[in-house]
């Protein structure tokens, strides 16, 4: 007697190959049987007309708060998520003093985007090692599996207490305690090791995160906490100092290449986009980590399946309103009032005659990046647009739907455009804004990104910039789009059984979950039973479920019939259902 059969369907194995049209039976958690199944099953669910596919990992998600209160961890499961990794960038929440827990906040709150007050109010804080948070996270019951990464900065800040502050020098003392406290997390199970090298990550305070600027001591003595394990990956973000001219790209990939080599061999991963500020820097990355994977090193290239960009708007954390003073003057008011004001003509008229401020700088957590983006916004908007085009929720737009393009359209400044924009659906209206990857106003470099053979879906960022972006729905969009949409287009595109070995096979082998990742006899029965035909994507929405009222915005999505974690069903027609059975992986379970 198997507990489900899932008959009918179009199954990808999750290894590439060609999909077959067979049943899966699941007893007991697991993939017992993968072809006729002919004995009976407790439940039966009828895939016809549907593809089956494993559950998918997302290898880079911030809900490292979230999940000490969230049971569902939406909108992940929502995109046939059903193991996702927390910790990723180097920040986090654990290891923690009780003196600490604000710096924390104040951390995440300037990095990820992720409300002060819903922290405040929604993290238990039932832990102060890593062990011990790792104990309390899984104790609380989820839709679906998570690991988690070790993050560099509570990790210094617990060595190094009031001194782990931007450009102050780690010692050897501070590095032998960080080094201890990575292993003891190591050995207690966590999946491995973060760290954030960013010039646009600063606290709510505007302050530089703890381990931005770390030396290659301490970095190197970090990584030797990995020697003789052989489980455990290594992950950072680096943007190569885009604001400090001083440093370069060079000095910046040496150290991470010290950074990788010290761990003994664990493999690592990189993030991979175009920034319009060095168009070349990403194809510098491929080639030096193409020469460093050729010395024996197993270096991923985390790469976004669309634009790493921003919803901008009144609703939203940023907007290209938020810099003058006559809109300054009102930011503190609900939307409905804003809304209010700004439809006044005379306010509009006296707005877009000011200067805009600045609002970066010193003691600000609005990133230089902002400022930036303002300043420039009547070039940028040759590249900002509303999602919804002609009906169809499409990121890869050209110039002549942009804001820039519709404002010539119909004999308006940029400004006039986006101010008129923003007013839409009571002050609700998203523009998009792809910041990198669409320095050619199309996914063309993207596709190269994607095809590359160390490629690994990533970046989704779920459970973080909760007020401007909704990325975690990469994993869907990767099988929409790249597979389906893209092609019907004439664009260059990827296979579906290739899409889903990315967002399936390859995360876990990379990540060393030898029990899931593939629909294969003794593995673990996390699987997806979607409609190919109507899986789609709809325009963000802004929703106040955040503990304290925090917002954040989510995507609508159609397509997913099902997904199952350890057997048990916890979507059914893309709704979120009762079934709590995922469950912290442990990596020294495998060993």
């Amino acid at each position: 007697m198997f507990d489900l059969k899932i008959i009918n369907g179009l199954v990808y194995r999750g290894d590439g190959a060609v999909p077959e049209s067979t049943n899966v039976a699941i007893k007991d958690g697991k993939i017992v049987e993968v072809g006729e199944c002919t004995g009976a099953a407790t439940k039966e669910f009828d895939a016809k007309g549907a593809i089956v596919t494993p559950g998918f990992v997302d290898v880079h998600t911030h809900y490292d708060g979230q999940i000490s209160w969230d049971e569902e961890l939406k909108p992940s499961v929502n995109h046939g998520v059903t193991t996702a990794v927390l910790g990723n960038c180097g920040v986090g929440f654990a290891p923690c003093r009780s003196e600490d827990r604000d710096k924390l906040i104040r951390l995440m709150e300037g990095v990820e985007d992720i409300p002060g007050t819903a922290l405040h109010e929604g993290i238990n804080w039932e832990w102060e090692t890593f062990p011990e948070y790792m104990d309390a996270i899984d104790r609380l019951p989820h839709t679906i599996d998570f690991a988690v990464l070790v993050p560099h900065d509570p990790v210094r800040v617990f060595a190094m207490g009031d001194r782990a502050v931007f450009d102050e020098p780690a010692n050897e003392d501070d590095i032998d305690a960080m080094q201890t406290i990575v292993r003891e997390a190591m050995e207690a199970g966590a999946i491995g090791f973060s760290t954030g090298r960013s010039d646009v990550h600063k606290t709510s305070d505007g302050e530089w995160t703890p381990a931005s600027e770390a030396g290659k001591d301490e970095l190197v003595g970090i990584a030797k906490a990995f020697q003789g394990l052989d489980y455990g990956v290594l992950q950072a973000v680096n943007d190569f100092d885009m604001v400090r001219p001083e440093d370069n790209f060079e000095k910046e990939f040496e150290l991470m290449e010290a950074y990788f080599k010290a761990s003994g061999g664990r493999p690592g991963s990189m993030s991979l986009m175009q920034r319009d500020f060095a168009p070349d820097d990403w194809l510098k990355i491929i080639e030096r980590s193409d020469k460093l994977n050729s010395e024996g090193l197993d270096i991923s290239l985390q790469v976004a399946p669309r634009a790493i960009g921003v919803f901008n708007g009144l609703n939203c954390t940023f907007h290209p309103m938020m810099a003058f003073p006559s809109y300054l003057a009102i930011k503190d008011k609900s939307l409905a009032e804003r809304v209010e004001i700004m439809r006044d003509p005379k306010f509009k008229k006296q707005l877009l005659s000011e200067e805009i401020v600045t609002l970066a700088g010193p003691g600000s957590p609005v990133p230089p990046l902002v400022d930036m983006m303002i300043g420039q916004f009547p070039q940028l908007a040759e590249k900002m647009f509303k999602l919804d085009h002609e009906g169809v929720v499409d990121y890869e737009q050209q110039n002549e739907t942009s804001i820039g393009g519709q404002a010539r359209r119909d004999g308006q400044t940029v400004w006039e455009k986006a101010y008129d924009i923003m007013l839409e659906d009571d002050g609700k209206a998203l523009i998009y804004f792809p910041v990198y990857n669409y320095t050619e106003m199309n996914y063309d470099n993207v596709y190269t990104m994607l095809t590359h053979p160390k490629a690994l879906p990533g970046l989704s960022d779920g459970g973080a910039h909760v007020g401007t972006i909704c990325d975690a729905s990469f994993p869907t969009y990767l099988l929409s789009y790249w597979t389906r949409d893209r092609a019907r287009k004439g664009r260059k595109s990827i296979p579906l059984e290739r899409a889903i070995q990315m967002l399936t096979a390859d995360g876990a082998d990379y990540l060393g979950l030898p029990d899931r990742g593939r629909i294969e006899v003794g593995l673990k029965a996390d699987i997806n039973v979607i409609d190919y035909d109507q899986l789609d994507l709809g325009v963000p929405q802004m929703v106040q479920d955040l503990p304290a009222g925090g917002q954040r915005l989510l995507q609508p999505v159609t397509g997913y019939k099902a997904t199952f974690v350890s057997g048990e069903q916890v979507l059914e027609n893309d709704a979120v259902l009762a079934a709590r059975p995922g469950r912290l992986v442990r990596m020294n379970s495998y060993a």
